[in-house]
């Protein structure tokens, strides 16, 4: 009796560091970059926006590679009830990590593994707050000037020199901060059959 053989793992993102968080898992995948519009739509919550996301990042790569399994993630940044996305340049950076200094912001990490043989798709939204230290604007100015975190919300790079901003992180998955939360994927992977460890 032969097994079926597994289908394709496609990570639907053009992240750097969601490709490396996925490397941890010592699985074989390929990397697609979707091309959607990430603009939140009016009135949509901030979870909602990044499972909306997710799911349709994760179905452009679908039309692309029906056969295989794919992943899908977002990450959307609120404060205050207000969303805020990546920063794209050093003043922005600067204000929104002005705005966040002292303060709680939560980020919605979404997750998103679609069957391109099905359609049959998996979701979850794991929360992440974040207290930032108190920090004056010259070295907030010092460690954007390190580290240039234009490319992530919140402007901060947890898995860096960004560390230094935060003094308390409250998550149920340490990797959902840095953008695809591990724990959750492999609870979806496994119920899609994937096998973590050979017998």
């Amino acid at each position: 009796m032969t097994s079926t053989p597994l289908p394709r793992l496609i990570l639907g993102s053009s992240s750097p560091y969601r490709r490396e968080l996925l490397e941890r898992l010592r699985l074989p995948f390929e990397v697609a970059v979707p091309d959607i519009d990430e603009t939140p739509l009016a009135g949509e919550s901030p979870e909602a926006t990044a499972l909306r996301l997710s799911l349709n990042k994760a179905q452009a790569i679908a039309q692309r590679h029906p056969d295989a399994l794919i992943i899908g993630s977002d990450q959307v940044l609120t404060l205050d009830g207000r969303q805020m996305g990546k920063p794209g340049s050093h003043d922005k950076a600067l204000e929104q990590l002005r705005l966040m200094r002292g303060r709680t912001a939560t980020f919605h990490s979404a997750l998103c593994l679609l069957d391109g043989r099905t359609g049959q798709s998996q979701l979850a939204d794991v929360q992440t707050r974040v207290t930032m230290r108190d920090l004056t604007d010259a070295e907030i100015d010092a460690y954007l000037h390190l580290e240039k975190p234009y490319d992530v919300a919140g402007s901060a790079k947890s898995e860096g020199l960004g560390i230094a901003l935060l003094s308390r992180v409250e998550s149920d998955d340490p990797t959902a901060l840095v953008g695809l939360p591990l724990i959750a994927l492999t609870s979806m992977l496994r119920q899609a059959g994937y096998p973590f460890f050979a017998a």
